[in-house]
């Protein structure tokens, strides 16, 4: 009998990349949209992005992703409990 591969999800091309912003990054990017926390969109902390990426909530989330029309933009998503 075979082994089974182990298959990350993460690592397939249609899974965004996901990182989690720094202190600094956070304040630059709620200071350069002038928004509060509290305005982004919110990701519980049990999805498995957030689980893999071992964020907590008040953490924010960068999400890369491509488009065939608008090349690469960015999403913002702020991680809370469940």
């Amino acid at each position: 009998m075979a082994a089974k591969k182990e298959f990350n999800v993460f690592m397939h091309e249609l899974v965004p990349e996901h990182r989690i912003l720094s202190e600094e990054e956070k304040e630059e990017l709620l200071r350069k949209h002038r928004i509060k926390l509290s305005q982004l969109p919110q990701i519980k902390a049990s999805d498995p992005a957030v689980v893999q990426l071992e964020a907590k909530p008040g953490d924010v989330i960068e999400i890369k992703r491509k488009s065939p029309t608008a090349g690469v933009y960015y999403y913002y998503r702020l991680v809370v409990e469940d």
